[in-house]
């Protein structure tokens, strides 16, 4: 079988990796030119959890369960599960391969945690709680790690108003991964080698409207300014040097989950909700309260939603809620009027916006887990969903959970790059995200199952 080494590079957006905006590459580059080039279609939602998962699946996020980063307990508003590695009940790409002898390497590939045995190695992925924990196949590679560089660092807190801070700990964190992925490299044995860095997706939400001159709410700065560019001159650079440790005849694809572009606002949904008669509140909320159970009227409740970069709603539906009020014959009329009613929202200045209402069953062939009953994308992801409430305003200037300057896009980018010239070179379109599972197993001439 042939080598592979991925890049993953969460939230690399064309603009940057395709159409080289504000940055200046070399080996990326170069590696990108020379290489078969897809736009990537994210999932349904376009979210780091399921995207990349769905990619090593071939599964959509219906068939895998997963609808984000975390998923509602069902019958209660407020109480969540944070997705992990053991809600993965699909074979992945490196099972398979594993099964068929080979070797593979994975770091930061989420949802990887807690670590499942591999045949090979693995660090986890952002999720991992604390470097407390087990993070590593076989355990005592966090040993191993650790004694080299120090207790390894998952995420940072990008939503802040300490930039300085922020920008310090995105380089911090990710020279340390660099410098993980280029020790496994020389030290280990693979075949497929997936490296995933959440530090792009983290240093373009924190500084997007420092980088980006088109940002509604742009800001010339000379230090944030050059943060995005100088980011990806660090991976860049870096890759200069990583591709002395990957065997020359190994194949390099350069991949991201989904993409990224500028945020509008947020559009605080539970508020529409009660201005619309969906959802009844006891009293009056202070500004930037959570909605919890004992605020909520549920006796004259039909709806409510979560906030994030898509916006979930769940029906107040008897028999599946603690109190639900909705009856099952009126079920689908509540489902199709909200949806109406969503598509018709406007924006602070009455534009016109391109929202999209799903349920899941219109998106996936299966549906599993804990779906909510509609996805909303507002204004083509452009708004994100608030779902706070007590402002005087359903449309707030930026995101109600901290500073953030981007939204996910739906396009990402994929650039498969094989030294010799078995794939033919150029634009090849586009490419959903679970199709990308077949596309490697072509390439590395396996017939995984279906």
């Amino acid at each position: 079988m042939r080598k592979l080494f991925i890049l993953g590079l969460d939230s690399a957006p064309p603009k940057i990796l395709y159409e080289n905006y504000r940055v200046k590459l070399n080996t990326l580059k170069e590696l990108i030119d020379e290489s078969a080039r897809y736009f990537l279609r994210s999932s349904h939602p376009p979210i780091t959890i399921p995207a990349w998962i769905s990619m090593f699946t071939g599964k959509t996020p219906g068939e895998l369960g997963l609808y984000g980063f975390r998923h509602r307990r069902p019958g209660d508003v407020q109480e969540s599960y944070i997705v992990n590695s053991t809600h993965i009940k699909h074979q992945t790409l490196w099972d398979i391969l594993g099964r068929m002898g080979y070797k593979v390497g994975l770091v930061g590939v989420p949802p990887t945690y807690p670590p499942k045995p591999v045949h090979g190695f693995l660090i986890t992925d952002f999720t991992t709680p604390s470097p407390e924990k087990p993070y590593t196949f076989p355990p005592w590679l966090k040993l191993e790690i650790e004694k080299r560089f120090g207790k390894h660092l998952f995420d940072v807190m990008f939503r802040s108003h300490e930039k300085d801070k922020v920008l310090d700990e995105i380089f911090r964190m990710t020279e340390q991964h660099l410098r993980v992925i280029s020790y496994l490299l020389a030290k280990k044995e693979w075949d497929l080698f997936a490296y995933v860095e959440i530090g792009v997706d983290r240093i373009q939400h924190a500084f997007w409207k420092y980088f980006d001159e088109d940002h509604p709410r742009h800001i010339e700065d000379e230090r944030y300014g050059e943060a995005i560019p100088r980011y990806y001159k660090l991976i860049d650079d870096w890759l200069t040097e990583a591709r002395k440790l990957i065997p020359k005849d190994a194949m390099i694809m350069v991949v991201s989950d989904h993409g990224a572009k500028s945020m509008k606002g947020a559009f605080v949904i539970n508020q529409w909700l009660e201005e619309n008669g969906y959802l009844k509140l006891k009293e009056k909320p202070r500004r930037g309260r959570d909605l919890s159970r004992e605020l909520i009227d549920w006796d004259r409740t039909i709806a409510w939603g979560w906030g994030g970069y898509y916006a979930r709603i769940f029906i107040n539906l008897r028999g599946r809620e603690p109190r639900g009020i909705v009856k099952k014959e009126e079920y689908e009329g509540v489902v199709k009027q909200l949806k109406n009613d969503l598509r018709r929202v406007r924006g602070p200045n009455n534009e016109r916006w391109r929202t999209e209402v799903y349920t899941p069953w219109e998106l996936y062939p299966e549906v599993r887990g804990d779906p909510p009953d509609l996805i909303a994308y507002l204004d083509d992801l452009s708004w994100r969903s608030a779902g706070t409430l007590g402002w005087n305003t359903i449309y707030l200037p930026e995101n109600d959970r901290g500073p953030d300057d981007a939204v996910h896009d739906w396009k990402g980018v994929l650039a498969i790059y094989d030294p010799e010239e078995s794939i033919e070179k150029g634009v090849k379109g586009e490419i959903k995200i679970e199709n990308v599972y077949g596309l490697i197993a072509s390439l590395l001439s396996i017939n995984p199952p279906p």
